[in-house]
């Protein structure tokens, strides 16, 4: 088939090197427009650009692929399909129209469960077994389309949303290759989500990852850490500076211990605990601001008035720096 590819960050790569190394062709990538990145904002391509520049693949970015001159552009590719992984634009209809068999989305999640911008994070921090890749077909409700197959990846407890995420994308990948054909040839019917079954993931903001130490238990508090490594990072406030939590574990507390309270923990490379609403954890690795990653037990070191002070949970308005 000639397919037209649309994707943008890391999680598309495995699919394009799929379409890259099958007997299709891929007529053209579509990505979003480069943009600042780091802390000097230079211009930097979507890694999806790279990729297919490095095999010769024609690219386009345009700041909206559904406006009537890139429709036009693509009809005249000629596609048969289209296929998207983590695009990062809205299409019109005016764009599902164009390929003949329609467009097909890899999309990060067992659908209905976890429609969205999010989908792997909203898995982590719901305490999901499980999560997995679901291919639909593309319309113009929410990630709501026909669902062609589904392929399931369990969770494991110390994974995060950083080494999630290839898992689920190498998996939707390998899907996708074995759906193409199939669906070319009519051999595959789509099936109908069930609506009463859907959740939602919005895309994440940094105030989300905020721990709110009266609030949030020793178990949800690791799994924020887990779902939002390595973005957006979450945080406390320690000594009216904000402080990324890393890694961490969950531990029995003192029964009439005040939440958000740092504790010491045995042993020299422990880390330091901190009490949560219900429990308390053990907190292994950290990053100041401005500073790399480190161990608990380093940081804690450089900062030994930490233990007994409460970090604070009133700063929910501030930003992470």
């Amino acid at each position: 088939m000639r397919i037209v590819f649309m994707g943008s960050p890391e999680f598309a790569l495995p699919a394009l090197r799929r379409l890259i190394g099958s007997e299709h062709e891929v007529a053209a990538v579509y990505t979003q427009p480069d943009r600042g990145a780091g802390r000097g904002r230079r211009s930097a391509p979507p890694p999806v650009k790279v990729l297919a520049l490095a095999h010769g693949l024609e690219v386009r970015q345009p700041a909206s692929i559904s406006r009537p001159e890139s429709v036009e552009e693509l009809r005249r590719l000629a596609p048969d399909i289209g296929v998207i992984a983590a695009y990062g634009q809205i299409l019109k209809q005016a764009v599902l129209d164009v390929p003949p068999l329609g467009v097909l989305n890899v999309h990060a999640s067992l659908l209905p469960r976890w429609r969205g911008a999010a989908p792997t994070p909203a898995a982590i921090l719901a305490g999901d077994a499980e999560t997995g890749a679901t291919i639909m077909r593309v319309r113009l409700a929410l990630d709501a389309g026909p669902v062609l197959a589904s392929v399931r990846v369990p969770i494991d407890p110390s994974d995060t949303t950083g080494t999630l995420t290839p898992k689920v994308a190498e998996a939707g990948a390998e899907l996708l290759m074995r759906v193409l054909p199939a669906y070319a040839a009519g051999e595959i019917t789509p099936v109908e989500q069930d609506e009463a079954l859907a959740t939602y993931a919005p895309q994440i903001k940094k105030t989300d990852a905020l721990i709110d130490w009266e609030r949030d238990d020793a178990g949800t508090v690791c799994r924020k850490v887990r779902a939002y490594n390595p973005w957006p990072g979450a945080y406390t406030y320690a000594g009216g500076e904000p402080l990324r939590i890393l890694a961490c574990l969950p531990v029995e507390r003192a029964a009439d211990a005040v939440p958000g309270t740092a504790f010491a923990l045995a042993g020299t490379d422990a880390g330091f605990g901190v009490v949560a609403r219900d429990g308390a954890v053990a907190v292994t690795s950290v990053q100041a601001p401005g500073g790399r990653m480190m161990p608990a037990a380093a940081y804690l070191r450089g900062h030994r008035g930490l233990i007994g002070t409460r970090l604070a949970v009133a700063t929910r308005s501030a930003r992470p720096r």
